[in-house]
Parts: C-alpha cells; structure tokens; sequence
C-alpha cells in the first residue's frame, strides 16, 4: 500500500511477517525541506502505526539523491515572522510546536525507526535523523547546523543532541555552523551506522525478508542485525572526520567560563591555513552576535535538562526569535536578495545588552505549548 500525503509518500510494504511501515520526504526540488504539511504528515502516519500490531519498523528517507532533507521552510517561517511584527507569528508558532512534537513522537517511539541519512541533511532533517533509533549515513552525508547566519538556533532537539557530543564539540558546532560529514557523524553520535549510497535497495530487500513478531525489542533487534551486517559488507570508507581531528583544539578553544572568550579565541583561526577551521570561524565571525550569544546559552541552560524539557525550551527561545527581526534579516542576506550582507541587530557580541539576551529566555505566554510532553 502506498499514497502520497502532503509531499510524503507514505507505504507500507509486506514482509516475510509483519509489515514495513516507510516514509518518504518527497520534494526533491526544494532538497526535501519540511513544511507544516509535512510534519502533520508524517506525524499521521507515526500515530496511526504506534499501535498496529503489523508495524514491525519503521524506515524514513528522502526522495533524490541530493538530499534526505535540507531543513524546514525558512522563507515561509520569514513571512509569517514579519506579518506580525512581535508576534504572534500564527504559522511559524505552530510549525515549530508541532515539528518539535514530531521530533519528540520519533526520540520516544516504542518501535524501531530507521533513517537513511544520504546527501544533505540540515535543520529539520537532523531533527529527524538524530530522532531515529539506527541512523544510516553514507559518503555523500553532508550535515550542517548553520543556524547562526540567519539568526536561528539549532533547534528540533539540537539542545539534546549538540550537549551529548563528546567534549566540547557541540557547543563549537552550534555556534560556528561548520559543515561535517559521516565521519563526523558517527564520531559526535548523529550517525551509528555507515553504509554506501548503493545500498538502498539492498536495505528495503533485506528488510522486508525478515520475519518481524508483534516484540519491539526483538524487532529491534532484528533492525539492528539488518543494518550491521550491511553496513559490515559495505566496500566504501567513512570519509576522515575533521571534528575528531580538531577534537583537541576545539576543547581548549571551548575551554572558558566567559562564552566572549570562545568567541575570541575560535574568530582568531578565521584566516588559518587549516580550511575547515578557518570556514568554521568564519561562520561565526559572519553570523549573528545575538544568535551566537542564545545559542551558546540555550546549550549551556539545557544541559542538565530532560528531553521534554530541551523541547520546550526550545519552543520558548523559537517563539521569542520569531517575533524579533533579526531572523527575518538573516534570511533575507542569505536567501532572498542573497547579497550575503545582513545588518545585524548588534555588530559584535559584546554590544549585546544582558537584558536584550534575557528577554529570549523569558515565556512569551502563560502557558507553554508543549507543556503536556512527558
């Protein structure tokens, strides 16, 4: 069985027992990014399967080989952020509540859930990657969280998964938006299994010949047993991580109690020799200094935090950015008039007032949307 819902093409396939529950992103033009549609989409279909004895696993991926998903839809978030200026911004509101309830649904699935994380993979379909039990990358995975050159945050659990990384390395890659690939991914935690591009459909053959029980664990199990022993046979290499590589470095440049100092000491590497690290730099020489000041406090307030409460904190700062114009002008510099010269609120970090940073960490209604996760 197989429809198309909302550019999401939702199918099921049979298997030796039990069924294949299979969603794809299927916007290949706009590199698969998500919009409000689309979230109500896969959310459907993640409900309806929950509690269907014939579900056995789950698998999400992408339509093209570009990408699994480039992130959400930045422009519509632009146009429903300056529609009302200090908000309520009513569609970019409810497409962060219900995306990030999305994200949640996929990190607590009772079943199996496995994403083919092949090509670009941003924003909101990190989101999705870094929600799924057994997360494929390949050697085309490029990932990026650059979130600070157009005033956002790294959001739909960034604050869970960038504080679970290893050292420091996630509070660099926030605040810098520096690009990685699958070895990174499976050195930070984002990836677990690598396998190459070429293996897709030997994935859905070899997933649908086993013999699945009505056992989430034992399903598990199974999935995980499927997704090794390709990924054991698989003939490419993981490309070189440049995280673990830097790993050393970026600790002690992270390594401060007064975040203005780490801004300091990574912007000085903005002409290094070294390409990755100076690219890196440059993102957050370049981005926002009020966006690199909430970031590097949204990771630092969140990192004793539960699930639940990374979700809804992050529903609080990403209300609060909507209604300011600071996103609206990052998205404009970089992708509607494209001239790559956002006028910042702020030039530097260190002209940020205390109580204009306070202000995006304060509740914007008297109760918050996501109140009710768990």
């Amino acid at each position: 069985m197989e429809e198309r819902v909302m550019a999401v093409i939702v199918a099921e396939h049979e298997c030796a027992q039990g069924l294949l529950g299979h969603l794809t992103l299927d916007v290949p033009k706009t590199l698969n990014s998500l919009t409000l549609d689309m979230v109500d989409a896969l959310q459907a279909a993640l409900d309806d399967w929950r509690d269907r004895d014939d579900i056995a696993v789950i698998l999400i991926d992408g339509a093209g080989e570009k990408a699994f998903c480039a992130g959400g839809d930045v422009q519509a978030l632009r146009e429903s952020s300056m529609a009302t200026p200090g908000g309520p911004c009513e569609y970019a509101e409810t497409f962060f509540t219900r995306e990030y309830r999305m994200n949640f649904t996929l990190h607590t699935y009772p079943k199996p859930i496995i994403c083919w994380g092949s090509g670009i993979v941003m924003g909101g379909g990190l989101g999705i990657l870094a929600g799924c039990d057994l997360r494929i990358v390949t050697e085309t995975t490029r990932i990026a969280m650059p979130e600070v050159t157009i005033a956002l945050f790294p959001d739909v659990g960034g604050s869970w998964f960038l504080n679970h990384m290893p050292g420091r390395t996630g509070l660099f890659l926030g605040i810098t938006g520096a690009s990685i690939n699958a070895g990174d991914a499976l050195y930070t935690g984002l990836g677990n299994r690598f396998m190459s591009s070429d293996q897709y459909t030997t994935l859905i053959a070899d997933l649908t010949a086993v013999t699945w029980s009505t056992d989430a664990k034992q399903n598990g199990d199974c999935a995980r047993s499927v997704v090794a022993s390709l990924s054991a046979c698989t003939d490419a290499e993981p490309p070189e991580s440049a995280v673990a590589k830097h790993r050393a470095l970026i600790d002690d440049l992270c390594d401060a109690d007064q975040i203005l100092t780490v801004f300091d000491r990574i912007t000085a590497h903005v002409d290094s020799d070294d390409r990755w690290l100076s690219k890196a730099a440059q993102g957050l020489a370049h981005g926002s200094p009020l966006a690199a000041l909430w970031i590097a406090r949204q990771l630092h307030e969140t990192r004793h935090a539960s699930l639940a409460e990374v979700f809804q904190a992050e529903i609080q700062l990403g209300t609060n950015i909507m209604r300011h114009p600071e996103f609206a002008e990052g998205v404009r510099a970089l992708l509607v008039d494209k001239d790559r010269q956002p006028n910042w609120q702020f030039k530097s970090p260190e002209e940020v007032p205390v109580a204009v940073l306070d202000s995006f960490f304060q509740a914007p209604w008297e109760q918050n949307p996501l109140a009710d996760l768990t």
